[in-house]
């Protein structure tokens, strides 16, 4: 029976969105109602133990052309952090204020390939944080010697969404109260033989980024709006 109910309640809020359109069309966007983020702002230069390498963009890979990226994002933010240990963490966020149509964030387990990698392993897990849990998707990647493991998931709207249907769930609800969804990509990798590694300090990484987040910037960054201790860790 559960089978069924995913399919059954797209199409119910398809329909509603149908009706909904004749009479109202998605025209507010989140900066027009004051929900916007400035990814600069919203993401320390220091925090927790991780310091921001300057200048070190070049080890970041961009699994898209400029030009397409410039299509799909309004915002764009790329950064290295290191820790006290030297271990380097690249952090890549794309923000799109328009996340209708053709305008979706690209999946790395799309793009990183098309650019030349190879993906090994991709399964999803919980990430726990004291706030809440964010669902997120791990893939390793290598391409060379080159082993990169990584960690992202997508928000929209302030709630994260893996899959198509969870993303297009997002978006309908958004929509029926005339709001233009909004959503980004949060990426983070690292070049890391031990893919279990560099996955456990992926977590730290977000959790202490998180703790140095004001509320709703966790909101729009990780979809996670819970006080101190809420994931029950």
């Amino acid at each position: 029976m559960n089978s069924y109910r995913l399919p059954l309640l797209l199409a119910a809020l398809m329909l509603s969105a149908s009706v909904a359109s004749v009479t109202l069309r998605p025209s507010t966007k989140a900066k027009d109602r004051g929900a916007a983020i400035s990814l600069e702002e919203a993401v320390p230069k220091q925090f927790g133990d991780w310091k921001l390498v300057p200048a070190a963009g070049s080890q970041i890979v961009n699994p898209q052309t400029q030009q397409l990226l410039d299509k799909l994002y309004s915002q764009i933010l790329t950064r290295t952090y290191v820790n006290s240990q030297g271990y380097a963490i690249m952090l890549s966020l794309a923000y799109g204020d328009d996340q209708r149509g053709g305008l979706q964030a690209h999946k790395p387990e799309v793009c990183y390939p098309a650019q030349g990698f190879k993906l090994h392993e991709k399964f999803d897990r919980e990430i726990k944080t004291e706030f809440g849990s964010v669902d997120s998707r791990r893939l390793q990647t290598s391409l060379g010697a080159r082993i990169e493991p990584i960690t992202y998931w997508i928000a929209v709207g302030g709630q994260t969404a893996l899959e198509r249907h969870e993303k297009r769930l997002a978006e309908i609800k958004l929509a029926l109260t005339g709001q233009i969804p909004d959503g980004l990509i949060f990426r983070v990798s690292s070049i890391d033989p031990d893919a279990q590694r560099a996955y456990g300090i992926h977590d730290q990484f977000v959790n202490d980024l998180l703790r140095a987040s004001s509320p709703l910037d966790r909101r729009r960054l990780a979809g996670v709006t819970g006080g101190a201790k809420a994931a029950g860790s």
